[in-house]
This record gives C-alpha cells, structure tokens and sequence, in this order.
C-alpha cells in the first residue's frame, strides 16, 4: 500500500514538476550559451594565442593512466562495493525465501488444485481464493515456527554403509560438545538394585529408587545430590508430584510422601501393596495399583480419596497415564489393557493387546499411540482413535519396559540391552532400531525414561543408574508457562500457585478430551418425544379450529334481518 500511495502521488504532480524541469533546463541552456559568447568575444577582442598542445612521455602516460585506473577503480571500487551488498542482500533474501517455502512444505493440505482446468469463473475465483488463503496459512505458521520454535532436535547421521546402531556412547561422546558428553555418565550401585527412575515434568531433577530401600534425588542440570535417604524397607517404586518439591515412594506396605530433603510427611494407609504409582499433573490426583488388584486416586491438594476400583483382573503391575486425557491404563496378566477414568466403576474400554501378561505400557504425549509389551515377546503400536494395532516389533527377549519420548521415540529394555526406535509409531514400519546399547557385567534392565527437554534417557538397572545420550528424542522448545527446565525459586513458587488456580476437577476427566466445551446433541429419544408433543399441539390447535368454524358455519343466516322480523311478528 505505501508504494502504491506513493505511485499514485507522482503521477498527480508529474505535469508541474515537468513544467518546472523544462523551464530550469532553458534558463541553464541559456546562461551555458551566454557564457560561450562572453567568452569569444573576449579571445576576439585579446587576440588569445591557440592553445599549446602537451606531449607526454611514455613514462608519464603510464604514470597517467595508472593514476586515471587506480582513481577509476577507487571510485568503482566504492560502487562495486555498494553493488556487492546489494548482491549479498539479494542473495540472502533468496536464500531467506528458500528455507521458508522449505519449511512451510510440512503445513502443506495437499497437491494444490490447477484452476485452469475449470471451465466455471465464479468456480475458478472461489478456488485461486482458497488457494491462496492455503498459501497464506502455510506461510505463517512457518513464520511462527521459526521465530517461536527457534531451537531444532539433534539427530544421528550415518554416512556410506555405515548404521547409526552401531554408534556406541564413547563415540556420541567425542562428536557432541562438552556439555552433553557429561549427560553419559553410570553410577555403580550393585548392591541396592534394581533401580526404578522418574524425571520431574521439567526435566530438572531426577528420582532413583533401588528395591532394597535406597532413594536419592539429584539436580539433573548440575549432577548436583540434593538428598539420598536409606528407608530400610522395600522400595517398588517412586514418582515426582506436582514439582521436585515433593515425592511418593510404593514401599513394602504403604506409601509414603517425602519432601526434597528426605523427610517423611506422609503415609497414606489406604494405599496397601503397591506396584506402580502414576500422579496426573492437571488434576493433582496420585494413582496407584498392586498386588490387590484396586486402582485408587487420592487427591493431594486435601488428602482425600476421590475414587478406588476393583478391576478384577489379578494383580497389576503395567500402569500409565495418558498425557493427553490422564486416562490411566492398566495392563493385566491376561493379556488385556484398560482404560480407567475416577467417573465410572467400570473400564471405559477394554483391549486383548497380547497372547500373554502384559509387562508394560507408554502412551505418547499426544495421546494418539500407545506401545504395549507383552510376555509373548511382543511390542506393539496401537491407534487409540481407533483402537487397532498399527505394528508389531519382534524382541530376542521379552520386553520388561517401554517408554516413549517427547519427540516418538520408542525405547524398548529386555535383559541387559536397550533399543531405541525412531519414527516406529506412525508410518511405515521401521526395519532398524535408531540406537542400542548393551550393558556388561550381568546388569540387568528395570527401568527408564526419557529426560524431558533433554536428549537423555535414564536407565535403572540392577547395577545401579546409566544416562544414555539419545541425539533427538527430546524437545529442543519448551514453554516457560508449562514447564520452565531454568526456573528460579520465585518462578517456581509461582508456577506453583498457578497449577492450584488452574487444578481440573476428576469430573473433566474422559476419552474424549476436545469434547469439554462442546453442546452436547440432545438425544433421539428426548428429540422423539418432543416431536411428538409438537405433533400433538398442532393437531389439537387444528382441531380446536375446525369446530370453530363449525359452530360459525351453523349459526350462518339465523340473525338476518328478515329473520328477526318475523320472530318478532310471531311474539
């Protein structure tokens, strides 16, 4: 719009500032000429000698012309210099252009439709239109994407014949920078394991737990030891509340709450043999199930219990939540996963994943796939809109852990080996794992999870704790109003008291998570009955109506005047 404003005022005042140009140009044509006439006539009058012609040397006119050449090029050297950034400029701009239509490709709808070939030009209009706010949509969000979502995932290249499985840690170590080759580290612990492992939903602490009663907390981002207790007593497993303030440990009997020192605040008895704890970051609800088979939730804003289930499937020991909907599946012996809300009694759905018990289970952080392994030797992808199987991974050993990163990245632990796959969830099916690792000396795998916000996974085995470098598998952009990996104490203090404010009541939790704030359709029945009521209505109007009309059509002619004429004649 500027340019165009612009143009349009030049041509409003081009007649006068012509008239002007032309007359500015006579008056300097006519001085020019006036000048040459003086100055004729004062030669004329002198009697001015010719001018002497100079000779110069050859050395002189090589001196001559290098000085014309270097003065030509200092001053073509200032222009080409000028011309040159504009050339970078232009350059830059094009090179600009490309990676945006580059990256604006992944927000393509699809093939763009040729409107040429339609003969129709209200067709043709409303086409190129829609086309054009398609382009316009994809420009944007590349826009957005490159200025918000600054930061890009890391990822292993192989180059030739070689395979990106093959790479060992010590050789990711020497390619990364110095601080990543410090994310590989181990920590020897033969005599407290097996070891159970949980990040806080930032990424900043980490939480190990061995089985004979060794608990430490660590600051992740400084490998700081922040506390590490001995609770003497069987530890099963650990988990993270809202913040790395507090935690909750599954122990032999009861579970039990401490805070980051290690102090005991809590022991919540209706929580009786527990295998697995889960705690929903939305709705401050910590969730558990064991030996006994009852799924329970307890609320830890006041204490109380909000819901406790029999499943009736036997003892259960495969347990997540659902990022997306904090639905919680449970995996059970006979092959069949789960899904449970506080609202129902009952499962919401009931899935046959495996021939054999189901060893563990993760769900993505959109809540789209969920992996499953089974005892049959198993790991399997399934669609949770659809509730299908999408693939089938065949594993030497039976699976005893899997956990999905923020990126997809599956990981799969069985024995002393870790395998991690990339791209396994959604497409085609993967033919190679991404990455693997082998543990020496009999360590044996328990458990693991993925760091958020950071390419690392955690590894509990029964040797102690290892931190694997996994280039990609965590995301490089996080939102400091969700999760804040660099918060400060005042940050999390206030990150706390917005949780609160925010705490969703259990009755939000369900399947369908788009469908809070939508108009629920009335249902057939109700929509029957008032359809018959309206039908009703109608036909006693119509009916009302037609005696009506009956009553005025017999009283017709009784009151005319002839009538009431005689009748009074007759009285």
């Amino acid at each position: 719009p500027p340019v165009a404003s612009y143009a349009g005022r030049r041509d409003t005042l081009t007649p006068p500032r012509q008239g002007l140009r032309v007359h500015r140009t006579r008056r300097y044509a006519m001085a020019k000429s006036g000048d040459k006439r003086a100055r004729e006539a004062a030669e004329a009058a002198v009697g001015a000698a010719p001018k002497e012609k100079k000779y110069l040397t050859d050395t002189a006119k090589t001196k001559t012309t290098a000085a014309a050449a270097s003065g030509d090029a200092g001053d073509g050297g200032g222009g080409g210099g000028g011309g040159d950034k504009i050339d970078q400029m232009m350059a830059r701009e094009k090179r600009l252009k490309k990676e945006l239509n580059a990256r604006a490709q992944k927000f393509a709808k699809g093939a763009p439709v040729n409107a040429k070939k339609i003969a129709d030009r209200k067709t043709k209009a409303h086409v190129k239109y829609h086309e054009t706010l398609a382009d316009q949509a994809m420009t944007d969000a590349a826009l957005h994407e490159k200025w918000l979502l600054p930061g890009t995932a890391g990822a292993l290249l192989a180059e030739g014949m070689e395979r990106t499985y093959r790479f060992q840690q010590p050789d990711i170590a020497k390619a990364v920078d110095v601080n990543a080759a410090r994310k590989a580290f181990d920590l020897s612990l033969p005599n407290l394991g097996p070891y159970c492992v949980d990040f806080t939903p930032n990424g900043r602490d980490l939480l190990i737990g061995g089985r004979k009663g060794h608990v430490a907390m660590v600051k992740w981002s400084t490998y700081h030891l922040i506390t590490e207790v001995q609770l003497k007593e069987t530890v099963r497993d650990v988990k993270f509340l809202h913040n790395g303030q507090f935690f909750a440990v599954a122990q032999k009997k009861y579970v039990y709450i401490y805070d980051k020192r290690g102090v005991e605040i809590h022991c919540l008895k209706d929580h009786t043999d527990v295998q697995r704890l889960e705690f929903l970051q939305h709705h401050f609800l910590l969730c558990s199930v064991g030996e006994s088979g009852v799924l329970r939730y307890q609320d830890t804003t006041h204490g109380g219990i909000v819901a406790q289930f029999r499943t009736k499937l036997g003892a259960c020991d495969a347990m997540r939540a659902n990022p997306s909907t904090a639905i919680v599946h449970l995996g059970h012996s006979n092959g069949t996963v789960t899904l449970w809300s506080p609202n129902m009694g009952s499962p919401l759905v009931k899935m046959l994943t495996h021939r054999g018990p189901v060893r563990s289970l993760a769900v993505d952080n959109n809540g789209r796939y969920m992996a499953t392994a089974g005892a049959d030797s198993q790991v399997k992808i399934w669609d949770l809109r659809m509730y299908k199987e999408v693939h089938a991974y065949f594993s030497a050993v039976p699976a005893v852990h899997v956990d999905i990163s923020q990126r997809g990245m599956l990981a799969v632990g069985y024995g002393g080996h870790v395998q991690v796959w990339d791209q396994a969830l959604s497409g085609p099916k993967a033919q190679a794992p991404y990455m693997t690792h082998h543990f020496t000396g009999g360590r044996v795998v328990r458990d693991f999870g993925f760091c958020p916000y950071d390419d690392a996974l955690g590894v509990g085995h029964s040797g102690g704790f290892s931190n694997l470098i996994v280039p990609g598998c965590g995301e490089p952009n996080y939102d400091t109003m969700v999760a804040n990996p660099f918060e400060t104490r005042g940050q999390r203090r206030e990150q706390e008291v917005a949780q609160l404010m925010d705490k969703l009541p259990p009755e939000m939790i369900q399947l369908d998570s788009d469908a809070v704030g939508k108009v629920r359709a009335v249902p057939k029945e109700v929509q029957q009955e008032r359809r018959d009521t309206q039908t009703a209505a109608e036909l006693a109007a119509r009916r009302t109506e037609r005696d009506t009309n009956a009553e005025k059509t017999k009283m017709k002619g009784k009151n005319r005047t002839s009538k009431r004429y005689r009748k009074k004649q007759a009285n």
